[in-house]
């Protein structure tokens, strides 16, 4: 009998902000969880409270020098100048912040728990505090200063799971996830991600020494695309790689909504990605990412918590449910209207379109051999 779905979340990130003009100074898993809870969707047994990961733990992957320099800037709430030269802290959109240390860490401990639930009973997690793809060995990067999709794969191949892929489908190139793992045989990364944005690296014939895919999608990325890249380009590569588990990393920031990517897809090609990715591997470990509109990213987030548990949507929001969507505030954006569908509703009209020529150029090229 295959396991219901879990959710690891933390009361951590309800309180904590990166700065209140910062991309990330606004509620995102705090408003899942509400959201979810307001929806009848997430009962006590479904949840699970996150640990935090330890320094040995983040030390797997990431230099003991970094890992300390994070720590002592959330103890001193500074950090000289040349120790955030050499590790990027406090510079270059990654603030010192006064859980700098405490909530990253929370993310990886609550990926490293669903790696070690999904090694030894298989089944599905959720995790919508990780993702975070962009965090370097031994520096902070893209508001990431850990990656818990590598200390979660990591986890999952020490607990003898085999094959590990990860499907990135932000609109930000996975590189830091792609880079711990090149040249490596028993992982396999695909991401999809906005040509021609930061952090600038995936172009489509860097494939890591074999271990990565990478599909640089034109600005305007449709629904239909995306799902012609699973069914066309994913589906087959997943087939041919046979994983004994499959990480999906769902950051919500290629969506329309979203203003930090010029892709243009609804939250239902979120939705119908991760149905259609559920049976590519005996375990699945479903993870957040980017997303910086919080209205979309808790709606995305909280249908694919729904997709995962065979629950269908609702045309209209009941009240407890809009109103956790009108308490949500986005400082950075103040003046700009609020569609009220943002408010009454969870799925996107959907945004299908062509499938260009471009795309379709895509698909075969990470095909071939």
């Amino acid at each position: 009998m295959i396991p219901a779905p879990l959710f690891v979340g933390s009361e951590i990130y309800r309180a904590s902000r990166y700065g209140a003009t910062h991309p990330l100074g606004i509620p995102r898993v705090s408003a899942v969880i509400d959201l979810c809870r307001a929806l009848g969707w997430l009962p006590d047994h479904a949840y699970l409270d996150s640990p935090t990961a330890t320094p040995d733990q983040l030390a797997r992957f990431h230099d003991p020098a970094y890992v300390a320099a994070v720590m002592a800037a959330e103890c001193e709430q500074r950090i000289d100048p040349a120790a955030s030269a050499r590790f990027n802290i406090g510079r270059n959109g990654n603030p010192i912040f006064p859980e700098v240390l405490r909530r990253p860490a929370t993310s990886c401990g609550g990926t490293i728990l669903a790696a070690r639930i999904l090694a030894e009973r298989g089944g599905i997690v959720h995790v919508p505090a990780g993702g975070t793809h962009h965090g370097l060995r031994d520096r902070a990067s893209g508001f990431c200063y850990f990656n818990d999709p590598v200390l979660g794969i990591l986890e999952l191949r020490a607990r003898g799971v085999g094959r590990v892929a990860y499907v990135d489908l932000d609109a930000h190139h996975g590189d830091g996830v792609e880079l711990a793992f090149a040249g490596a045989a028993d992982v396999l990364t695909v991401s999809i991600h906005e040509e021609g944005r930061w952090p600038y690296t995936g172009a489509v014939g860097d494939r890591a020494g074999g271990s990565a895919r990478n599909l640089p999608v034109p600005p305007g990325f449709n629904d239909s695309e995306l799902a012609f890249l699973i069914d066309a380009a994913v589906l087959p590569l997943l087939s041919a790689f046979r994983p004994g588990a499959l990480v999906v990393q769902c950051g919500a920031d290629a969506l329309a909504d979203d203003p930090m990517s010029g892709l243009a897809l609804s939250n239902n090609a979120y939705f119908a990605a991760v149905r259609t990715l559920m049976g590519a591997a005996p375990r699945l470990l479903v993870l957040g990412g980017g997303g910086y509109n919080p209205w979309s990213g808790a709606r995305c987030w909280s249908g694919i918590w729904a997709t995962l548990n065979g629950i269908e949507l609702p045309d209209a929001l009941p009240d407890t449910a809009e109103a956790v969507l009108r308490g949500l505030t986005w400082n950075r954006r103040r003046s700009e209207p609020r569609p009220e569908a943002w408010f009454t509703t969870l799925a996107d009209p959907r945004r299908d379109g062509p499938v260009r020529p471009t795309v379709r150029a895509l698909a075969a090229s990470a095909l071939e051999p």
